[in-house]
């Protein structure tokens, strides 16, 4: 996930018909990590619809925040999963099941449970919110080990200033899926902004 690209798409899915032409659209842009988030009935359909007809693409189940989710989500297909915050719980879960979690942090104490239990890869979440690069940077000394995955309230005028700092190894978005071009199933629009993000440069290094 880290080496695949600067952007993860953070994707809601309303209308399963509606999820093969948006991967479609984000996978000719070069964006081959997907996140799915699970705030709808048919996230876990579209998780393996997706699996099962890109199989050269990362898909991965968001806004996992129940232990009870994890079986159903493995079972999907989903390849990775990311949580708004850390449960230490949840993060063994996630382990017991071969499952890659990208934990959610937003302050030093949650990121020092998340370290102490071997995930030095997070979510900064939600980003903008709480101080983003300022955090980052503030966060960067004490936790020089730690790589950064923002996302919350990030659009592309942002983006490029967050990929250049050398611990963010992506960062989470939906400005290439505005809401009214979903709607009018726009994909050609869809997948412009897609290209222009894929196109951002960043200075983190596998």
């Amino acid at each position: 996930m880290v080496a695949r690209g600067p952007v993860v798409p953070v994707i809601v899915i309303k209308d399963i018909e509606q999820a093969i032409p948006l991967a479609e659209a984000l996978a000719e842009a070069g964006l081959t990590v997907l996140e799915i988030t699970l705030r709808t009935a048919c996230a876990l359909d579209a998780i393996s619809s997706l699996r099962t007809r890109f199989p050269e693409l990362l898909i991965g189940a968001g806004t996992l925040r129940q232990i009870s989710q994890v079986s159903a989500v493995v079972d999907a297909g989903a390849q990775f999963a990311v949580s708004p915050g850390y449960d230490p719980d949840l993060g063994e879960t996630c382990r017991k099941h071969s499952l890659d979690l990208l934990p959610g942090i937003a302050s030093a104490s949650e990121l020092m449970r998340a370290n102490r239990d071997g995930f030095y890869f997070v979510k900064l979440f939600p980003a903008e919110a709480i101080g983003g690069m300022r955090l980052i940077q503030s966060l960067a000394s004490p936790f020089a080990e730690t790589i950064f995955c923002p996302t919350g309230g990030i659009d592309v005028s942002k983006a490029k200033d967050y990929l250049a700092m050398s611990n963010v190894a992506c960062i989470g978005g939906s400005w290439m899926i505005p809401a009214t071009a979903l709607a009018k199933e726009d994909w050609l629009l869809i997948r412009d902004l897609a290209s222009q993000a894929q196109a951002l440069e960043r200075a983190f290094t596998a």
